[in-house]
């Protein structure tokens, strides 16, 4: 017996130093940490349980048969997080450069399948050079059964990736069907085609870094959420990221006590809308003013900023906020924010989160660049969201609502359950010198009349009250209670019950 445990304890040790002492060396001189250390920021301390530390991979072919490292470049299992059940794998680049092989594959699987059985999220942490190659089609084969898994988890549970290294060619997809993308600047990069093939093909010159970098990613293509500075701040945000989801679409978001108390600070509120309709203000001023300790996790800053979402709490609950900014193209909705918006909007009804709407929105975009890249069917996608959407969904019109993206941010008629306006709102087809040049064209040569005009129109629907007289605002609002109000709707709406008609499942316009 003592034979046999010396001989396990042995096997473990080597599991635990991966690829060896030089490779994880270099990996430290590259500024990262190893899978393992990784486990140890992310995790509560002492909670993670491994499985399958011992699986080695199968291939017979060009010498792999004499190099096998236990764990097979992988380590999977599960842990807390500020104790709150977490499945977890953390790719090993220092193991055939964490690349994928078959066993490879069926140990991420493995904690998968038992995360969605037993309903919690998936967190990945991805350090690999790719497919084996040795392998050959056992390795695309293992891809593909993680990509079912993604597929299949997801809306049940929340999957997070975080790339902390090279991601590329098929290994990309899986991270890209999750719902969260955090990558770590200079380090780590997604590509389906490298810098290498590029100048083959096509010529084309480029960086790592330039073709799918971290800064890449999060300011152009809008692929991840957020960049971090090094491995141990990322990890340290995804614990605090992680604190405002819900483990499963069978159970609501986290409560957690807030010694939140209304003062007099909110009173700013009323002096955030500018008298001058053509000047912006920050609507993150009001954000972090109506949360809780103005906690609020933003994702996406630097991709189509013309509209916010991100994470906050409400006493305690944890809401999706969604709002136009008005100091990017005005608040106007484009081809990006809609894309950004509406998956944000998917996912918080996914997963039970109530939607918090600000907007001050003019319209969309106008332009024969929107035209002819599909505005029409991108902002479709976020009108299909909110009117899809069954969870709490509170909107607060803040200055201009006008046109069909009036309808599109949570309006009553996407069955908003509370709608408020600011006395500063204004809710109609559009401004008033658009309209009064549609409306009195054959009178624009007349400069006094057009004036008059537009000061009628002006005085029509630069205020809330028509919309309030049809019912379409619940109620006119001061800026300063904006918090109170929602939190009293929130309780409100605490038991709400909607269920749209049955469906295999839904088209959303791709």
């Amino acid at each position: 017996m003592q034979r046999i445990l010396k001989k396990l304890e042995e096997k473990r040790e080597s599991a635990r130093l991966g690829g060896g002492l030089e490779r994880i060396e270099a990996q430290h001189k590259r500024g990262k940490l190893t899978a393992r250390e990784r486990l140890e920021v992310l995790l509560d301390p002492g909670s993670f349980e491994e499985w399958d530390m011992f699986v080695e991979h199968r291939c017979r072919d060009f010498g792999m048969e004499n190099v096998k490292i236990a764990g097979d470049g992988v380590i999977t299992g599960y842990g807390t997080i500020e104790g709150r059940l977490v499945f977890v794998f953390s790719q090993d680049f220092t193991v055939f450069g964490g690349s994928l092989s078959e066993a490879h594959a069926e140990k991420i699987v493995k904690i998968m399948d038992k995360a969605v059985q037993v309903g919690a999220p998936i967190i990945g942490l991805n350090d690999s050079g790719g497919a084996r190659i040795q392998e050959g089609v056992e390795s695309l084969a293992g891809y593909a059964a993680v990509f079912q898994r993604n597929v299949l988890a997801s809306g049940v549970v929340p999957q997070i990736s975080v790339i902390m290294g090279p991601c590329a060619g098929g290994a990309v997809y899986s991270p890209a069907m999750t719902d969260f993308i955090f990558m770590v600047k200079d380090s780590s990069y997604m590509f389906v085609t490298g810098p290498e093939v590029l100048k083959t093909v096509t010529h084309e010159t480029v960086t790592h870094e330039d073709l799918g970098g971290a800064s890449t990613h999060t300011t152009k293509s809008g692929i991840a959420d957020l960049a971090f500075e090094n491995d141990v701040e990322a990890l340290l945000e995804v614990r605090r990221f992680f604190e405002f989801l819900p483990l499963s679409n069978r159970e609501p978001p986290p409560l957690r006590a807030t010694p939140e108390v209304f003062d007099q600070e909110t009173l700013s509120l009323d002096k955030l809308i500018p008298r001058n309709p053509s000047i912006a203000y920050n609507i993150k001023d009001l954000i972090y003013k109506i949360t809780d300790g103005s906690d609020f996790f933003e994702l996406q800053p630097d991709f189509a900023a013309n509209i916010i979402i991100g994470f906050g709490r409400m006493e305690g609950q944890t809401v999706g906020i969604v709002a136009n900014q008005p100091l990017v193209l005005a608040g106007c909705l484009d081809i990006d924010s809609s894309r950004k918006a509406a998956r944000f909007v998917r996912f918080c009804d996914c997963f039970n989160i109530p939607l918090i709407t600000f907007v001050d929105v003019p319209g969309f975009l106008p332009g024969t660049a929107q035209e002819h890249n599909g505005i029409i069917k991108h902002g479709s996608k976020l009108l299909f969201a909110f009117a899809e959407a069954t969870v709490p969904k509170i909107t607060i019109i803040t200055r201009k609502a006008y046109g069909g993206a009036y309808d599109v941010m949570s309006s009553k008629h996407l069955r908003g359950d509370v709608n408020f306006a600011w006395p500063s709102a204004e809710i109609a087809v559009m401004g008033p010198k658009g309209a009064v040049q549609i409306i009195f064209r054959n009178e624009l040569d007349n400069k006094e009349k057009v004036e008059a005009y537009a000061e009628e129109y002006r005085q029509k629907f630069a205020n809330p009250l028509v919309a309030a007289s049809r019912g379409y605002i619940d109620d006119v609002i001061m800026p300063h209670s904006t918090r109170i109000r929602i939190c009293r709707s929130l309780q409100m709406l605490k038991n709400k019950k909607l269920e749209n008609p049955w469906k295999k499942h839904d088209n959303i316009p791709l």
